[in-house]
């Protein structure tokens, strides 16, 4: 969905925001499967605290993306958004305290 929303966003933005915002879209589940792969659960807990960071980071470039007006109708991105950052925060507090 970033990458469809992005698409519209000024070309001197390609290179800023946009990418940005890519990045961190792309960053989560990346980590999330990096740490999937991982042997031990300080690693798994590790790439989890680094999708989530990057999760927070989207959150924060969606709202700048939005009050800056290159994000229309920003409703069902900020919601995905929120509700992934809620479930990897969920999912790292039942890890540190089983």
């Amino acid at each position: 969905m970033v990458y469809v929303k992005t698409r519209a966003f000024p070309k001197e933005e390609m290179f800023g925001l946009t990418s940005q915002m890519r990045r961190s879209a792309l960053s989560t589940p990346s980590n999330i499967v990096e740490g999937c792969a991982r042997h031990s659960e300080a690693d798994y807990l590790h790439f989890m605290d680094m999708a989530y960071g990057s999760a927070r980071e989207l959150q924060y470039q969606i709202s700048v993306a939005e009050r800056l007006g290159f994000l229309k109708q920003a409703d069902e991105i900020k919601l995905l958004s929120e509700k992934t950052s809620k479930q990897l925060n969920a999912l790292i507090c039942a890890l540190r305290n089983p």
